[in-house]
This record gives C-alpha cells, structure tokens and sequence, in this order.
C-alpha cells in the first residue's frame, strides 16, 4: 500500500495556531468559549488548540485555566452506523464544570470526510445543554460530503479519492512525530 505525508510536525503545530487565532477573532475573545473534542485524535487536538488559546489571549495564570474551558464529547451512542460496526470503545464526556448553556462551543476533530460523525456530535452535544452557538475545527477537511456541514475552522483542505484513507497521527496517541498521511487503496 502506498503512503505520503502530506502533513509534517511543523505544518501541523502552524495549522492547530492559525486555527486558534482564528478561533479568538471570530468570537472577540475567549469569553464563554468550550472547547470540546471527538474521541479519539479530537481529544488531544482539543488540548492544543484550548492551549494556544490561553497562550495568545494571555489567560496563563489567570483567572481562566485552558483546562477549564476543554473538554471531550463521547459520540458513540449518537453514531448512525451502530447496527453496521460493532460497538467499540466508549470515551467519557468530559464537559467542564462551567457546562455548555449560553457557552459558544467549538467542537474539535482530526479529518471531516462525511460529516456524520459531526452530526452525532450536535446530536450529543444537545442533550448537554443548549449552547449560544456551535462551531467546527478541523485539522484536516477532505471533502466527500454526504451531510450538509461545513467546518468554521480548517488546518487543511486535502481533496481526496472516496478510495485513499487520510491517517492523522498524534505523539499523544500514536508516539512518534505528528504527522497527516494519505494511504491509497483503502476505503476510508
């Protein structure tokens, strides 16, 4: 099987900073923001970006700590595929203490493909609570929409064939360097 890095330590690191940034100006400030990723690779994604928000609006030793405003949303029993795919390993929602009402919560993932893991997400996240307004970030967007939803924030459109797979690999989970791979050959 054949496989390129279209991603490398450093691109990614720029793409989750740019999304940051993005991320304060489009909502003036981190002021009631959550910051919510999908299991497995949105988790740590989450962390990073909820980090480099504190860095940039200078929230580091303030009263607002990154780690209160993150968190992670488990989608599995919202998934529309549970009668096709056996159900796999369950991830704990973790919303912080402050919850979701009135909050603007971006929620976070590692590839947007048919957006049916994002419409499990809104499903999930509104049986939490009733959020002000709800936002996308994506390290990577690969097109192939099956659902209307589009993502506010993007690392990285990598248009794709229905038959390549794109593999976001993160030290947090994978070891190793942070790297985006397209395999050829593989439903994804």
């Amino acid at each position: 099987m054949a496989e390129r890095t279209v991603l490398q330590p450093d691109d990614v690191s720029r793409a989750l900073m740019r999304i940051s940034h993005q991320i304060l100006e489009v909502n003036q400030g981190a002021d009631d923001l959550v910051v919510l990723g999908i299991p497995t690779r949105g988790v740590p994604l989450a962390g990073r970006i909820a980090r480099n928000i504190a860095q940039i609006a200078g929230l580091e030793g303030h009263d607002l700590d990154p780690e209160a405003f993150v968190g992670a949303l488990d989608i599995t029993m919202y998934r529309d595929d549970l009668r096709r795919r056996p159900l796999t390993q369950s991830h704990p929602t973790e919303v912080p203490l402050s919850g979701i009402d009135g909050k603007v919560v971006v929620l976070v993932d590692d590839v947007l493909f048919s957006g049916r893991t994002i419409r499990a997400a809104l499903d999930a996240c509104r049986d939490l609570g009733r959020p002000r307004a709800v936002q996308l970030a994506v390290l990577v967007d690969r097109g192939h929409r099956e659902l209307p939803i589009r993502a506010d924030f993007v690392g990285k459109n990598l248009p794709s064939a229905r038959s390549e797979r794109i593999d976001v690999l993160l030290s947090e989970i994978d070891g190793g360097d942070d790297r985006v791979i397209i395999r050829d050959g593989e439903e994804a």
